[in-house]
């Protein structure tokens, strides 16, 4: 007799596999049985259970006629179209099997991922609160060097150049990819859920990924700006005019979201398995460490693309400085030298700043450095950066401070003319 479903014994690792594998890993495995299945026929069980059991069907001791016959009641089995051939046995050893089971509870659990773990800069709590308040302060410190840098810009009319346009698009873009960070860094300094969610970090991604690329290429456009305004100083008014330069800038946002749109795309496509992101917010690196899918060809276009952002703006910006240089030394005077270079220092500084530790954080392989190093690179860049950028270009700039000294001057006057109006 053949077994019944009362007979059937299966190990509880089986029975997690029927749980969770469910028709879909079924379906796969049939087809991987069509394909990879020997060109003989293998005879097929009519039940499954009668296998499991050590046990061979009843069908097998039948003489060939009559189990032709008995097949003909039964109705078809399973066949290839291709081949003819009945791997309904193979499916089912398949599915059975236990390396089966594994890559199917696996494929499982990496398939539900939909929220990960940020790891945080330190997992010291004694310094939890020292590194909230050091990280409050720098960001209130670009918040308020930024939108100031952007009103001054915006309210004085000496500063309405091509140059000083530029470099408030600077502080908007330093301003917002700050923000895309530090606020999430800040919470998870205070608090213990230092969950993201799936979509969260994908978009956390793809804006820093946006405003740092916005930023390279801002930068290019300020040394272009630089190399025009002393190299072909006649023609400036011309070459620079309102619409080129509302050109440039649209260009600038455009590849920065081609290029944080094809990045994104490529985190987007791969598999991941674990949660736990060793870092202090969704960058490409501490991602690709956690995928259970293949991340070479992640990490070449990543490399790829970084290197062209960086290679291509960093040498448009060393090309446009030394026919700058070049200029300067053909002056005369040393006041005049002094003079065209210091309209120069400034972004000469924030650009090396900017680039040294950008091409320190992706021109690598994801295995080359470790965390701390990754952070601490990471930091500078996301959050000293944006602090500093102001402060070079009002600091060493004597039209700005020029233009801070008449608003404050200008504020000074109001406040003691709706005073003196009050009494």
């Amino acid at each position: 007799m053949p077994p019944t479903r009362g007979h059937l014994r299966l190990p509880q690792w089986r029975r997690r596999c029927l749980d969770t594998a469910g028709v879909g890993i079924f379906a796969a495995g049939l087809r991987s049985a069509v394909v990879c299945s020997d060109r003989k026929a293998v005879p097929a069980p009519t039940s499954a259970a009668a296998h499991l059991n050590g046990r061979q069907p009843r069908d097998h001791y039948r003489p060939m006629a009559a189990r032709r016959w008995h097949r003909r009641r039964q109705g078809p089995t399973w066949r290839s179209a291709a081949s003819g051939l009945k791997p309904a046995w193979a499916a089912v050893h398949w599915l059975f099997s236990p390396q089966a089971c594994r890559r199917s509870m696996a494929a499982e659990n990496h398939s539900v991922v939909t929220e990960f773990i940020l790891g945080g800069l330190t997992s010291r709590t004694e310094l939890q609160l020292p590194l909230f308040l050091l990280f409050l302060g720098v960001y209130v410190v670009t918040m308020l060097g930024n939108l100031g840098m952007t009103g001054l810009i915006c309210l004085d009319t000496q500063l309405h150049t091509p140059m000083y346009y530029f470099l408030s698009n600077l502080s908007l873009v330093d301003l917002l990819y700050a923000s895309v960070t530090t606020p999430k860094m800040l919470v998870s300094f205070v608090s213990e859920k230092k969950a993201i969610s799936y979509t969260g970090c994908m978009s956390q991604l793809f804006f820093f990924l946006l405003f740092v690329i916005a930023e390279c290429y801002m930068l290019t456009v300020m040394a272009y700006d630089r190399y025009v305004a002393i190299c072909r100083p006649l023609l400036y008014g011309t070459i620079m005019s309102p619409s080129v330069c509302s050109l440039l800038v649209a260009a600038v946002y455009t590849m920065g979201l081609i290029g944080s749109t094809v990045e994104t795309g490529l985190m987007l496509s791969l598999s991941y398995c674990g949660r736990l992101v060793s870092h202090y917010f969704c960058d490409i690196l501490p991602l690709m460490k956690l995928s259970c899918s293949s991340t070479y060809g992640v990490e070449v276009t990543v490399f790829l693309l970084a290197g062209f952002n960086i290679v291509v703006t960093s040498l448009t910006v060393l090309i446009s400085y030394a026919f700058v240089l070049s200029s300067i030394l053909r002056i005369s005077t040393a006041e005049g030298r002094a003079k065209a270079f210091g309209t120069c220092n400034s972004h000469l500084t924030a650009v090396g700043i900017f680039y040294g530790s950008t091409a320190f954080m992706y021109l690598k392989p994801s295995t080359a450095t470790s965390l701390a190093q990754e952070s601490v690179a990471s930091v500078f860049y996301t959050s000293a950066i944006p602090m500093l950028n102001p402060l070079i270009y009002s600091l060493r700039n004597k039209e700005v401070k020029a233009a801070v000294r008449k608003t404050l001057r200008r504020k000074l006057c109001r406040c003691r003319c709706c005073s003196s109006f009050s009494m």
